[in-house]
């Protein structure tokens, strides 16, 4: 009994140790590359980070292969151009899956040419009016303090959740929106399906319903042959 007491009293420093070991390894795979910022882990461990992407920017993982943002100031312009375009996915990605799951019709890549009985060229004019209205102020605001936002407010927070880990987050979400909508896209493209209908045809048929079958039917659709 006393043996046992002894050897239980030994072993239990070594949980504190093997975890702070872990810990040490962690941190020094986190912060390979002289990444120290808020978002200092890469997108692939081990991988080589441009010196530029240090981690401080929101849902930096040191991911450039095309060395688009080696000059400062167009970087300051891409960081904004990206969270736009994110933002513009989400929104049309929960519109097309809200749509479908809603079962409001016509579909939406069929919705553009459905006469709504008002003049196409009158909907333009008023688009451009009021988002070339936006848009400038937009520019204005960047140019004038590096941030995007809307009419005088950079950025636009109304809520107060801006916050850095708000902003990963929003760029995750926005990331994944963007390519999730090529895929809403080309999937309408080749099978003249939304995301909802397209997912149930491959659960009750996986062989018949996947991205191989899809790819296959691709030089059909674009031969001009409906699927």
């Amino acid at each position: 009994m006393a043996s046992l007491l002894t050897a239980g009293l030994v072993a239990r420093p070594a949980l504190p140790v093997q975890v702070a070991q872990r810990a040490r390894g962690a941190s020094a795979l986190v912060c390979a590359g002289g990444r120290s910022g808020p978002e200092a882990t890469i997108w692939l461990p081990g991988a080589d980070t441009p010196p530029y992407l240090n981690g401080e920017l929101p849902g930096d993982f040191g991911f450039d292969p095309l060395g688009l943002g080696t000059d400062p100031e167009r970087r300051k312009w891409y960081v904004e151009a990206e969270k736009t375009n994110a933002r513009w996915a989400m929104a049309g990605v929960a519109g097309i899956m809200g749509q479908e799951l809603l079962g409001v019709q016509p579909k939406w890549f069929e919705a553009g040419a459905k006469d709504y009985g008002y003049s196409p060229l009158a909907l333009i004019a008023l688009e451009f009016l009021l988002l070339g209205f936006l848009e400038v102020k937009r520019y204005q605001g960047f140019k004038a303090t590096g941030q995007s936002g809307f009419l005088d407010s950079y950025p636009f927070d109304p809520a107060g959740l801006n916050s850095p880990t708000n902003q990963t987050k929003e760029l995750k979400n926005g990331r994944l929106a963007m390519i999730a909508f090529v895929g809403f896209a080309v999937q309408a493209l080749v099978t003249r399906e939304g995301p909802i209908e397209g997912l149930f045809n491959h659960i009750s048929d996986p062989l018949g319903h996947n991205i191989l079958s899809n790819l296959l039917n691709l030089p059909k659709v674009l031969g001009g042959s409906a699927p």
